[in-house]
């Protein structure tokens, strides 16, 4: 039987780090609302810099993945995981200033960031990706403070084969998780796509989809043996230690269906340079 001491980490579950809402500014004056996470008592090993899925689509700074990034990777991991929303991107802690600017924009947001992790005095700062977030940092991924890169379910819709080969030159650690049944970039088509950088891993997630749902834990364990190799994983699934219970219910017209019917924003990017996929609801 299992220690008593122990409960279980569900969904919910947040656990103790030390947490600062953030605003952070971009090159052209606008406003971003972000929250840095720290483990408390000792200092970060490495830092995420989390970059959220298509916010025309339902996504935020708090899509289900990066907040239970946030709400357990300080305890578990010893990561500083910083999150923003990106221009005029909403979520439970507040709205960016802008409107999304089918990524061209949003770049100047992810800076943003980078500047707030340099100044902090953060170490070694990785960006992490998720579906539209993922090709963002694979567009901003040359600035020299980030060490390197883990995407989630990576449409490759903005990022062009230029954007691939600077990854390539700059022999930066990249990994893809790409879920088997991913609604836009599936295993055998990714790895088509990421032969252009050499080093590239591409791993295969097997049964999973591009929203990660029933797989958060994986994505968390994947994450955090890149950024932080020295800690064990998989991580823990139960603590001893004091627990909050978040709400997630706040979020439910954020579903899929809610935005089943939302146009995607365009305009699309030539084919062979990038990925012309569906509408991505990444959540």
């Amino acid at each position: 039987m299992g220690d008593p001491a122990m409960a279980k980490i569900r969904a919910n579950s947040v656990l103790p780090a030390r947490r600062e809402i953030l605003r952070l500014t971009t090159a052209d004056g606008l406003t971003l609302v972000g929250e840095l996470a720290l483990p408390e008592g000792t200092d970060p090993v490495a830092t995420i810099v989390c970059v959220h899925p298509l916010p025309t689509h339902g996504g935020m700074m708090d899509s289900h993945v990066f907040r239970k990034a946030a709400a357990r990777l300080p305890a578990l991991a010893g990561l500083a995981v910083l999150r923003f929303n990106t221009r005029g991107t909403s979520s439970a802690h507040g709205a960016s200033e802008g409107a999304f600017d089918n990524a061209d924009g949003e770049l100047l947001d992810v800076a943003a960031a980078l500047e707030l992790a340099e100044r902090r005095a953060l170490p070694h700062i990785w960006l992490v990706g998720w579906s539209f977030g993922a090709d963002l940092t694979l567009i901003a991924g040359g600035d020299p403070r980030v060490e390197g890169a883990v995407l989630l379910s990576p449409p490759l819709r903005f990022p062009t084969d230029e954007h691939l080969r600077r990854w390539d030159e700059s022999a930066k650690p990249l990994t893809a998780l790409i879920p088997e049944l991913d609604d836009y970039l599936r295993p055998n088509e990714a790895r088509d796509r990421f032969a252009l950088v050499r080093r590239a891993e591409v791993v295969t997630i097997k049964g999973g989809k591009h929203l990660w749902v029933g797989n958060a834990e994986r994505a968390l364990d994947e994450i955090v043996a890149r950024v932080a190799p020295s800690v064990s994983t998989p991580l823990p699934r139960e603590w001893a230690g004091p627990m909050e219970r978040g709400d997630s219910s706040m979020y439910a017209d954020r579903t899929l269906a809610k935005f089943a019917d939302v146009p995607l924003p365009g305009p699309f990017r030539a084919a062979g340079t990038a990925h012309p996929g569906p509408p991505d609801p990444g959540i």
